[in-house]
């Protein structure tokens, strides 16, 4: 199966949501359920990856979601000194590959994606001093520390972030 060529916001008019499995209950529920109305609430964008393929709605191979938060600057792996406020991030709330796609380097290109998306945002006028995201599990620690470029936050070593101008080189 062919892949279109670039990521898209999700469109439940245009993508068949419900049929995609990554193997983690959580992920399935909130592209299906929840992706969609938490870009109408204004909470987070989702960003799918379509099969290309002649069906009325597109069947889904990959997926990212974006929202913006703010940490408290004394938990940042950062020698910058920070003001006494919160600072700004974009978290990467969500990304999974159906399984039906594993070991297509899918989980690579969907993070770099997602990340050359956030510094896009960044670049456009958000806010950033880097992405924090939650590991989900030790799977999905294993596959971020592959990576070598996500730091531990000083408080929670499955919050894991990266500045951003170690992004804008990617």
């Amino acid at each position: 199966m062919a892949f279109l060529q670039e990521f898209v916001l999700v469109d439940k008019a245009q993508h068949d949501l419900k049929k995609f499995s990554c193997g983690k209950p959580d992920m399935d529920t909130f592209l299906a359920r929840f992706a969609v109305k938490n870009m109408q609430l204004g909470l987070s964008r989702t960003w799918v990856l379509p099969v290309a393929e002649e069906a009325a709605k597109a069947q889904i191979a990959a997926y990212y979601s974006l929202a913006s938060s703010t940490v408290n600057r004394e938990s940042i792996p950062t020698d910058k000194h920070l003001p006494g406020y919160p600072a700004s991030v974009v978290l990467l709330a969500r990304l999974a590959v159906d399984q039906q796609f594993t070991k297509q380097r899918l989980g690579e290109k969907t993070l770099i994606t997602a990340l050359r998306k956030a510094v896009e945002l960044t670049t456009t006028g958000l806010p950033a001093i880097g992405i924090i995201l939650d590991v989900l599990d030790d799977e999905a620690l294993g596959f971020y520390q592959h990576f070598e470029m996500f730091k531990p936050f000083t408080d929670d070593p499955m919050r894991l972030f990266v500045p951003m101008n170690a992004l804008k080189q990617l």
